[in-house]
């Protein structure tokens, strides 16, 4: 079954991350470590939250075929995806305002992206310029667009981040509107912080999370600073102006690798794929937009199916677990992203935290591997799934 998002958790973990074991068990520790108002962003969804949870219980639900006697001794979980070698066949997706989670979490995920070989999605509304991210990571940053204001702003962080170095651009196009959040409402949850009594109470509950965000700054939307010290953007602006013309001056304006995130149709896919991005990247925004929404899991065989062999899929949305990329593989993606497990793991235990779930990941992935009789990625086909 899937996490309840609403329902009671156990106490804390305390110690180490060494005493993490699984993406869960980084969830709780992080609920327990970080104000309510911080962690319910983070944890939260659209509406009553149900597609969140189809998004999980519908990866559950998806099986794999075991098998015996292969020899299975020696396994590589590293993959090729957009002409490049990656160690792990996951990544960080783009994530708005991850240094509210922890301070200095968008370094960490830089950091963490480098030393273990996976791409890092730099969103828009990131607490880090697109310049820094880039000094960062260097080519394993990815800048993922949000287009809200106006398309002339949109297009001038495209050429930013041309500038700065990046080679693989994300063009978002599920949040045509901010959906609201209850758990954010009720919270009193605004972009950026507004402090009242009920929250200074949740921050006073959490004093090592408050000392160092106090100490470290309260963080901002990085890519809209202006020369008066505001900035330019408005979280909750609708970005629904962009239309099938616009990807296709974007095609033309962005000389890299472009990729379409949020698409959940078989023939969105197929006319983006005509219109010339390079992959196309299958969400429903973890269930954070539509809460009637279908499990991101159950669009993406056909979406494989409508798009073909050829055109590069990406999925995300309700993976927890490394049983769970090997499903996403197996159902028709070429690569994996993921957002809450990372901040659940910065939440409980700061860049440790977030290592220790890399690790958690690449090692379920590659026991899963081996009791399935897979040896490396390529073998995470529609074979390992039980026939119908």
């Amino acid at each position: 079954m899937p996490t309840q998002l609403l329902g009671p958790l156990p106490g804390p973990l305390l110690g180490s991350s060494a005493r993490l074991h699984s993406v869960e068990d980084a969830r709780r520790a992080a609920r327990w470590r970080m104000p309510k108002l911080i962690f319910d962003y983070v944890d939260g969804a659209a509406g009553a939250e149900q597609a969140a949870l189809r998004n999980q219980q519908s990866l559950d639900d998806v099986q794999l075929q075991p098998r015996a006697l292969v020899n299975v001794d020696k396994r590589d979980i590293s993959h090729s995806f957009l002409g490049t070698q990656w160690q792990r066949p996951f990544g960080i997706a783009p994530m708005g305002m991850c240094n509210l989670t922890w301070p200095d979490a968008d370094a960490m995920l830089a950091a963490a992206a480098v030393s273990n070989g996976m791409p890092v999605g730099l969103s828009t509304a990131a607490s880090s310029s697109i310049e820094e991210t880039w000094e960062r990571a260097g080519e394993n940053a990815w800048f993922q667009l949000y287009v809200g204001q106006s398309i002339d702003l949109g297009l001038s962080l495209v050429d930013r981040a041309a500038t700065a170095g990046y080679t693989t651009l994300i063009l978002t196009v599920d949040v045509p509107q901010v959906a609201p959040r209850l758990r954010d409402l009720r919270n009193g949850f605004k972009a950026p912080l507004k402090i009242g009594p009920r929250q200074f109470l949740d921050f006073a509950l959490h004093p090592e999370w408050s000392i160092r965000t106090l100490l470290g700054g309260t963080p901002e939307l990085a890519n809209f600073r202006t020369e008066s010290g505001h900035t330019a953007f408005n979280r909750e602006d609708g970005r629904g102006k962009i239309t099938w013309e616009f990807l296709k001056q974007l095609r033309d304006h962005w000389k890299g690798q472009l990729i379409i995130k949020g698409i959940m149709h078989a023939d969105d896919a197929m006319q983006a794929r005509d219109l010339g991005v390079d992959a196309v990247y299958i969400s429903n925004h973890g269930g954070r937009q539509l809460d009637s929404a279908p499990a991101a899991i159950t669009r993406l065989p056909l979406i494989r199916q409508a798009v073909g062999a050829d055109c590069p899929l990406l999925f995300d949305s309700g993976i927890r677990n490394g049983e769970s990329i090997v499903k996403a593989l197996a159902s028709g993606a070429d690569f994996v992203m993921l957002g809450r497990p990372y901040m659940y793991g910065i939440g409980a235990a700061g860049a440790d935290g977030l290592q220790r779930i890399i690790d958690i990941l690449s090692a379920e992935i590659s026991q899963t591997m081996a009791q399935i009789g897979a040896t490396g990625i390529a073998d995470l086909d529609a074979g390992v799934l039980p026939p119908e």
